[in-house]
């Protein structure tokens, strides 16, 4: 498996300086160190790469899909972003975090394409004892901090019975492997499609455990049941049940037809290059557009209508 190599200390990843300011797009993706930051920086290069450089993609970091939505209130021009479907929802509907904004600044909100899902991953150090999430009990558990994610895995402990039990650090992840290795927590959570740079970074310098959750669990949740092959990271030689949620690439009526036509179009022509780069693009198809609840943007659907594509009508 190839792995990018991201620009460390740096918010911004430009992927070109030169073009027509209507093709300009910002990408505003994940943390950098994440899967999802990954995915956005292989997919500009490509997406750029596959329309003769004519779109020019700007990856830009953020703090979570939370933030992605949120912004997609105030932002101008071509933004494009990352999130569940289900925040979406939220946003528009005033639930959750989004209970004190204004729904209508969120209707604008238009869907592009899928991209890999998430799946959380609860890691502990082999030989700390903790086998299972009921073995978390007096132990400490870094979340990250605002992320779905951590949103995420904050729930689960609840749901699971463990709320006093377990305490929860709201610390940025980049500084999870290292605490880890340390002996500094026992345990930290992570949500990125597999396999996850930093389960990978963990498992390369010491031995690593993941946490699987029982049909019981899986269904407490509400989420969909994943399973992550064993062998996927260095030492972790059992299969894995966790939980997958779907995640979409996201713009706003602000965006041209024709800019998210030949967007959408451009990554779809660029996905047999994106799965020689990495295996979590094989998954991808446009089956996996009923797992929207948003209407594309009306430059995506005149896409899919010309491949015939099957749309679901609530999203035409």
């Amino acid at each position: 498996m190839r792995l990018l190599k991201l620009i460390p200390i740096v918010a911004l990843c430009s992927l070109s300086l030169n073009a027509n300011s209507d093709m300009r797009i910002t990408y505003k993706s994940a943390k950098s160190t994440s899967s999802y930051y990954q995915m956005a920086v292989q997919a500009g290069e490509n997406i750029t790469k596959n329309s003769n450089n004519e779109l020019q993609i700007t990856i830009e970091e953020s703090q979570g899909s939370v933030q992605n939505v949120k912004e997609a209130r105030k932002r101008k021009g071509n933004y494009v972003f990352t999130t569940p479907p289900v925040l979406v929802k939220l946003a528009v509907g005033q639930k959750a975090m989004f209970k004190n904004d204004k729904a209508e600044d969120y209707k604008k909100i238009r869907s592009l394409f899928p991209i890999p899902y998430l799946s959380m991953h609860i890691v502990t150090k082999k030989g700390s004892g903790i086998k299972t999430f009921a073995d978390l009990k007096g132990k400490s558990l870094l979340i990250g901090k605002g992320s779905f994610g951590a949103k995420e895995a904050k729930k689960y402990i609840t749901l699971f019975g463990l709320k006093d039990d377990v305490k929860l650090i709201n610390a940025e992840l980049s500084g999870a492997v290292p605490a880890l290795k340390n002996g500094q927590i026992d345990a930290f959570a992570t949500s990125g499609s597999y396999p996850a740079p930093n389960v990978i970074e963990a498992a390369a310098s010491i031995e690593i455990n993941i946490l699987s959750m029982s049909d019981e669990q899986i269904k407490m949740t509400k989420r969909n049941k994943l399973i992550i092959p064993a062998g996927t990271y260095a030492g972790v030689d059992k299969d894995v049940a966790t939980t997958t949620l779907p995640v979409g690439v996201y713009t706003t009526t602000n965006m041209s037809e024709e800019v998210a036509y030949k967007l959408t179009k451009a990554f779809w022509e660029s996905k047999p290059n994106l799965e020689k780069q990495n295996k979590w693009w094989k998954a991808i198809t446009t089956k996996n557009l009923s797992m929207f609840n948003t209407k594309l943007h009306k430059g995506a659907l005149k896409y899919y209508q010309e491949i015939k594509a099957e749309v679901p009508e609530n999203l035409k």
